[in-house]
């Protein structure tokens, strides 16, 4: 198991000239082969990026999977030009939290939603309006904080995505992580995206590899100029794996847990 890496290269194929041994890596791999839970990985040279240099492992390893799904909601499946707000769902997660920094650096209207035990974590990351998904209406408050118009774009990465139908505006755009809605409503002339980040390995689309490590890199870039932070709360041991995976399972951890060999 395990999906994200970040270490350093001890060797290289033939056909490899872009890293040598000793340069120090990351990357998102491929979810159907083997992952990232051991002391030694193969990944395809084109969906690693170098780590720059102010930047630990253990940060690199935190940005991968979330913060670069919530970089591609932003800036490949969205489009931007025409966005004044976005919604964000479940921003105290890994990618939530990362989207909710991100929109902020876009210059966006960030709306999220967190339960109440979490609201502190996510106001810290500025946020315009938080939602207790608990104790209010999520569409009614969306509607109220928009002038009744609803969302520009919403990533959602909870599923049920077709309550969010309800609360996007005319041209509006949905970002897909889970349920991704195979109808939509005609009045609204909506754009849905999908988003499998690590689809791309699977694709055989050897463009879209490269697209991983070219995110990676430039989500990393962003982090050594201090925009951005994976906000790692937990650092589990590799014999503590199992219980990292089940506060996971439990939704007890907030931001980004990492696993350290």
């Amino acid at each position: 198991m395990g999906l994200d890496v970040a270490g350093e290269v001890m060797g290289v194929g033939d056909r490899v000239s872009d890293y040598k041994v000793g340069d120090r890596v990351a990357g998102h791999a491929n979810f159907a082969e083997d992952g990232a839970f051991a002391e030694y990985v193969t990944y395809p040279a084109a969906a690693l990026t170098i780590i720059p240099e102010s930047v630990d492992y253990e940060t690199a390893a935190g940005c991968l999977c979330a913060g670069m799904t919530a970089y591609q909601a932003l800036f490949r499946k969205a489009q931007l030009n025409n966005v004044e707000t976005v919604l964000i769902h479940a921003g105290a997660g890994g990618v939530g939290s990362m989207a909710i920094q991100l929109a902020n650096i876009a210059g966006k209207h960030v709306i999220t939603t967190v339960s109440a035990a979490k609201e502190d974590f996510v106001a810290a990351l500025k946020p315009d309006a938080i939602i207790d998904y608990h104790k209010e209406d999520v569409t009614k408050r969306v509607l109220e904080l928009t002038r009744g118009l609803g969302a520009d774009l919403i990533i959602n990465n909870i599923g049920n995505s077709e309550a969010d139908f309800d609360r996007i505006a005319y041209n509006g755009q949905l970002v897909c992580v889970l349920d991704t809605p195979t109808d939509a409503p005609e009045d609204k002339a909506l754009s849905i995206s999908n988003l499998d980040l690590g689809g791309a390995h699977r694709s055989g689309n050897p463009w879209q590899v490269q697209d991983l490590g070219k995110m990676a890199g430039e989500l990393l870039e962003l982090v050594a100029d201090g925009k951005i932070d994976p906000l790692i709360t937990k650092r589990y041991a590799r014999e503590d794996i199992v219980e990292g995976l089940r506060a996971l399972d439990a939704h007890e951890i907030v931001g980004k847990a990492i696993a350290k060999f």
